[in-house]
């Protein structure tokens, strides 16, 4: 049975003690956490120029490029004002911030992800990240657990909704987007992802570290979703993606979304889009605070590689999934890259 563990790593860092053994990377790559890695240029997409009918060729040719390349991008001119993504910011810092007490009311159930809490233990060998989250499902509406959703601060459960309200429709657009830069009929992807997505949220906190040599604020993973919405801190880096063997620093755009793709739009793009493997790193000094917005498929439709881009030269790369994230995790708390599995 999944457990939960007993102590927020919110408390540990308070402490200052020499964190508990299994909070420490054993990957092959574990000897370098603390390397100062490269920064990615990762690239710009401008939303508004993108939706615009003389200027969305170019920017469809940059967002091609991004996802086909890095499979990430940072996307500007969005609609929502900075002022906005800073209540945004100001709503999850304010909850972190309460007391054990309040926050634990809000804690989830053994065997469940939703609510407040760090790792569930699936195994002894399992490594925990260094991060307290609150995890609420958006959508479907009629799925949401409005018992997990804070009443302190008292604007949180609007400004949720009223920000992931836009993300939806701006996952839409790009979904069709993707479709089009690969003369793909528009709704293509659309049409797979379905009309009951699941949409959820995933608030990260990371305080200090006292072994950031050793221990991951995340361990290296790509994601179950079509399409993820990062909003970064504004002021402490953190992320970094894999290309190659190498890892690569995020830089950090305060009024910018970062947006990576998952493994569901690398199946659908036969693998011309690339899901990318990321990481948290940790510091001694500075807590860091993110949220991230998943938009996963329909789990009763099928995904798969889009007819049209198939041929004699690029055989389909993948199987046929449905409900890809229960595939997802089996595979995750293994160590292993669960879209191995679903690979011909």
């Amino acid at each position: 049975m999944a457990e939960l563990i007993s102590n927020s790593v919110q408390e540990m860092a308070v402490d200052g003690k020499e964190p508990p053994a299994k909070y420490f990377y054993k990957g092959n790559d574990a000897g370098v956490l603390d390397a100062s890695v490269p920064l990615i240029d990762v690239p710009v997409v401008d939303l508004g120029l993108l939706t615009s009918p003389s200027t969305s060729a170019q920017e469809l040719e940059k967002l091609h490029l991004a996802v086909s390349s890095w499979g990430c991008f940072q996307v500007v001119n969005h609609g929502m004002a900075s002022s906005f993504l800073d209540k945004v910011r100001e709503v999850s810092k304010r909850f972190f911030a309460l007391s054990m007490e309040d926050k634990q009311k809000y804690s989830r159930e053994a065997g469940s992800i939703e609510g407040y809490g760090n790792d569930m233990i699936l195994s002894d060998h399992q490594t925990i990240d260094w991060t307290d989250r609150l995890y609420l499902t958006i959508s479907p509406e009629d799925q949401r657990k409005i018992k997990f959703w804070p009443e302190n601060p008292k604007d949180f459960r609007e400004t949720l909704n009223e920000y992931t309200m836009k993300l939806q429709e701006m996952n839409e657009i790009l979904l069709r987007a993707m479709a089009m830069s690969l003369s793909l009929e528009e709704s293509c992807f659309l049409d797979q992802y379905g009309e009951r997505p699941l949409v959820t949220a995933r608030f990260n906190f990371y305080p200090p570290c006292p072994r950031p040599d050793r221990i991951l604020g995340v361990k290296p993973h790509a994601d179950a979703s079509a399409i993820t919405f990062l909003l970064q801190d504004k002021e402490v880096e953190g992320l970094q993606f894999l290309k190659g063997s190498e890892w690569f620093r995020v830089p950090i755009i305060p009024h910018a979304l970062l947006i990576n793709v998952g493994d569901q739009v690398e199946i659908m793009s036969n693998g011309i889009f690339k899901s990318p493997v990321h990481r948290v790193v940790t510091n001694t000094e500075k807590e860091r605070n993110t949220l991230a917005v998943f938009c996963i498929p329909e789990s009763n439709r099928e995904i798969k590689p889009a007819d049209g881009l198939i041929s004699e030269t690029r055989p389909c790369l993948y199987k046929k999934v449905k409900d890809y994230v229960s595939i997802y995790f089996q595979h995750y708390q293994q160590g292993k890259r669960p879209i191995e599995a679903v690979r011909i």
